[in-house]
């Protein structure tokens, strides 16, 4: 990778966008449309400055800083539009399992009482996510592709094997439904009904069924928990300041799809309303930084000091155009 592939991939897009109708659905979407595929709605697109300043009062060798930055999904396009980084500062992109990115900044030296920056500032357009037509013959796959096999099992602060989520899930299985779609909504609604919405510190899935509270993260977790226990490929989608669910289920041709849900807030389920950027899908990501895998891949910064004052990192992630 180099600091040249962003550019070229986004001018790509860029062209594609010009051929597409509205310059959107196009980059990330098959032309053809099935009754069992989520549709969009197209929303305005939002500005965004995202990287890191570095203010330092001592000189510092060796700097290395990783932030995410958002990607191309279905429902969003991504547009880089200027990037300032200070020389000689080096940085490429990083793909990561599952489609997440991070820009990796390396700077052999930083002078004491100076500023160096990397920062790029992004156009995201994000589509609102509306329901398919037809959900009666969406069904759970039997088998599982290496990519989607990373959405089950036990994740960070999702522990699907919990004695309490096994029993969750073998209580909502006894239910009667008539198609798997409305399995799904029955484990939509059994977190609903269990977990009342509270803030606190983060928590295992099975504890905020336990304890019968919890936020969007604890009511995500455990819906993708008890998806999973039913052989339902799930994942944590994460927006700036909040997060959401989708699972995944196979059209009557086998193709697969993804469908969000609201697990805390206004019911929405195969459906979403939310426009505010997706910054990261999945909840189990392996980076070269960190010893286990991470729930989040969040920002990471380390340099060799050359004196006793502190370094001062800043990330930036701000929406610009108001």
């Amino acid at each position: 990778m180099t600091s040249n592939r962003i550019l070229t991939r986004r001018k790509a897009l860029q062209k594609l966008a010009m051929q597409s109708v509205g310059g959107i659905a196009a980059l990330a979407l098959p032309t053809r449309s099935f009754a069992q595929e989520v549709s969009f709605e197209q929303q305005a697109a939002s500005r965004w400055r995202i990287g890191l300043e570095l203010t330092t009062p001592v000189t510092c060798a060796n700097v290395l800083a990783t932030f995410p930055i958002p990607t191309d999904w279905p429902e969003q396009t991504v547009t880089l539009r200027s990037q300032t980084v200070t020389p000689p500062t080096r940085w490429q992109v990083r793909e990561l399992p599952g489609g997440a990115k991070q820009v990796v900044v390396q700077i052999p030296q930083v002078a004491a009482g100076t500023t160096t920056e990397a920062i790029f500032e992004f156009d995201i357009a994000r589509s609102k996510i509306l329901p398919p037509d037809n959900t009666e013959t969406l069904t759970i796959p039997k088998r599982l592709s290496r990519e989607i096999k990373l959405y089950t099992g036990n994740s960070p602060f999702i522990d699907a094997s919990h004695r309490l989520i096994r029993n969750a899930a073998k209580e909502v299985s006894e239910k009667e439904c008539d198609n798997d779609w409305q399995r799904v909504e029955q484990v939509y609604d059994y977190v609903r009904d269990k977990v009342e919405y509270t803030e606190g510190e983060l928590k295992e899935a099975s504890q905020a069924l336990k304890d019968g509270t919890g936020d969007c993260e604890e009511m995500t977790s455990l819906f993708v928990a008890i998806c999973r226990n039913l052989d339902i490929p799930a994942r944590v989608v994460w927006i700036p300041d909040h997060c959401y669910p989708e699972f995944y289920l196979e059209d009557e041709n086998g193709e697969g799809h993804w469908y969000p849900c609201q697990a805390a807030g206004t019911r929405q389920f195969g459906r979403m309303d939310e426009i505010r950027p997706v910054l990261q899908k999945g909840d189990r990501f392996k980076v070269p930084e960190k010893k286990i895998p991470v729930r989040y891949i969040s920002e990471y910064f380390r340099c060799d000091r050359r004196g006793s004052g502190n370094p001062k990192p800043t990330f930036i992630r701000q929406r610009v155009d108001g």
